[in-house]
C-alpha cells in the first residue's frame, strides 16, 4: 500500500519531534491513502508559507496493520467513540498523545475542531452536537496516524 504526506518540504527521513501537538489522534505522524488529500494539504500549508506543494509518498506492508505486530486502532466513520478519542488528544495537557497505539486510522475532524470543542467544553453545545460537526464538511475523509518509532519504520519513502 501507498500512503501519502502533504508538505513543503521532501522527508525522506520522518522525525516525530518535528509533529505538532493536540491534533486529532495525537502528536504524530499523519498520512492518507489518496495523493490527491495529501496535494490539498500541501497546497494549503504552501499558501501559508510561501513555499511549492510537495507531496511524499511512503509504501507500507499494509499485513502489519492487522497481523498484531503493531498496536492499531480504527474507527470506521464519525462515532462517539471517535469524538472522544479526538477531543481527548486535541486537549491533552502538554500536547502529548492520550494513548500508546503505534498506528490510527479513522475520519478527519473538519477545519474547526478548535472551536467545536470551545463550544463543547463551555457547555454550548451537547456532545451529539459536538459529533455531529466534527463531520468534514467535503465528506468522509480518512487518515493515518504514526505515532512510535516502531510505526514510523514501517514506513518506505519512494522517491
Amino acid at each position: 500500500m501507498i500512503l501519502y504526506h502533504g508538505s513543503t518540504v521532501s522527508i525522506p527521513t520522518i522525525d516525530l519531534s518535528y509533529s505538532q501537538p493536540n491534533k486529532d489522534f495525537g502528536r504524530g505522524f499523519y498520512l492518507s491513502e489518496t495523493r490527491e488529500q495529501a496535494l490539498a494539504l500541501a497546497i494549503f500549508k504552501s499558501k501559508l508559507l510561501g513555499l511549492p506543494p510537495v507531496v511524499n509518498a511512503y509504501s507500507i506492508d499494509d499485513s502489519v496493520l492487522v497481523d498484531g505486530s503493531l498496536n492499531v486502532l480504527r474507527f470506521e466513520g464519525y462515532t462517539r467513540e471517535w469524538a472522544e478519542f479526538v477531543l481527548a488528544n486535541r486537549t491533552a495537557p502538554g500536547g502529548a498523545s492520550g494513548h500508546d497505539y503505534d498506528v490510527v486510522y479513522g475520519p478527519i475532524a473538519n477545519d474547526r475542531v478548535g472551536l467545536q470543542i470551545r463550544r463543547l467544553l463551555e457547555k454550548e453545545t451537547d456532545f451529539d452536537t459536538f459529533v455531529k460537526r466534527l463531520q468534514y464538511i467535503k465528506g468522509i475523509t480518512f487518515q493515518y496516524y504514526f505515532g512510535t518509532r516502531k510505526a514510523i519504520d514501517q514506513l518506505h519513502y519512494n522517491e
